[in-house]
């Protein structure tokens, strides 16, 4: 009997190896020729199910993508974008070296825009003009891609360049961060982001109703 021959490839497992191969070496390991090479198969193989690197990049932010748990239910609008900013740090979070791939690119992932008509739907029916929704969501997008690279590989304590003797006064805050200070750090940004665009969106309505 001959040997068994290889499950067919297809574009799911390459994503997949993609998002895998970021994880594990950095962004800066993603090519073609490395992908293959871990798939074990030839380069022009993978061409068969994408188009290239740039539709690779795309297909790993819809992996990270379903990773989010979303509810498009929740009302009023702070709260769903409070709810959200929670399952998108969290997704990005696991994945914090895809994020100089995604970084500055077009979004072309139909789930990614899916998950932004859903956000807009829900901005619009709070009465946030159009002009503002885009602005308002990168805001946010801005706040959690910076706060996810935190979470990981970070040490318990921020890094000191000295000795504590030689360190300048008035640096207790530093010296004495409980372990938990991302979490609190994110808590207290996410709520003064959520509570400026309130305030924000106050002073809109009130612009209109004179």
């Amino acid at each position: 009997m001959g040997r068994p021959s290889r499950p067919p490839l297809t574009r799911e497992d390459i994503l997949r190896a993609a998002l895998e191969l970021v994880d594990e070496e950095g962004a800066a390991a993603l090519s073609t020729p490395r992908l293959a090479a871990r798939l074990g198969v030839k380069g022009p193989s993978l061409y068969n199910h994408v188009s290239g690197r740039d539709e690779i990049i795309d297909g790993i932010r819809e992996l990270i993508g379903r990773e989010m748990d979303i509810d498009t239910s929740i009302r009023p609008w702070t709260a769903a974008v409070s709810s959200w900013a929670r399952a998108y740090r969290a997704a990005i979070a696991a994945h914090p070296n895809a994020i100089p791939l995604m970084a500055g690119r077009p979004v072309r992932s139909l789930l990614a825009l899916r998950g932004y008509a859903a956000a807009f739907d829900v901005l619009r029916a709070a009465g946030w003009p159009e002009e503002h929704l885009m602005p308002l969501v990168q805001s946010f997008e801005y706040f959690l891609a910076g706060s996810a690279l935190a979470l990981v590989d970070a040490p318990t304590a921020l890094p000191l360049p000295l000795p504590e003797e030689e360190l300048p006064p008035g640096l207790d805050p530093v010296l004495n961060a409980p372990p938990d200070y991302r979490d609190i750090a994110f808590d207290a940004g996410l709520s003064a982001l959520v509570r400026g665009f309130q305030a924000t969106l106050d002073t809109l309505r009130s612009a209109t109703d004179r």
